[in-house]
């Protein structure tokens, strides 16, 4: 008896029994609705309304005063102001100080109309 031999450590590539499919045609453009659409319902997402008035965050005050605890509130802005605060009067404090920021933040202030006054 003899056993038979041992296939080679590599993959072996199948070959195709079968020519391949032929390629599809490019979808054309559609014109006009799509089919089983009601009359009046708009089919494309559209610009998202609540973006585009030109506003965006500038600086951020997060206050954390769970019952019983310690209360503690942090005051960024992208003008690089990072402040915070622990217990009530120093949290009190720092709202005062984010909300006279305004004022003074170079991302909020026109600096034309800085020199002209």
């Amino acid at each position: 008896m003899t056993t038979p031999p041992r296939p080679l450590l590599k993959s072996i590539t199948i070959t195709p029994t079968k020519p391949a499919d032929a390629p599809q045609a490019v979808d054309a453009p559609t014109v006009g609705d799509p089919k089983g659409v009601a009359v009046g319902v708009p089919t494309a997402v559209g610009s998202d309304p609540q973006s585009g008035d030109g506003r965006y965050p500038v600086a951020w005050l997060r206050i954390t005063a769970p019952r019983g605890a310690t209360p503690t509130a942090t005051s960024k802005c992208l003008c690089g102001r990072d402040r915070s605060a622990i217990g009530r009067a120093r949290v009190l404090a720092l709202i005062t100080d984010h909300e006279a920021h305004r004022d003074t933040c170079p991302l909020r202030t026109r600096q034309e109309g800085r020199a002209a006054a």
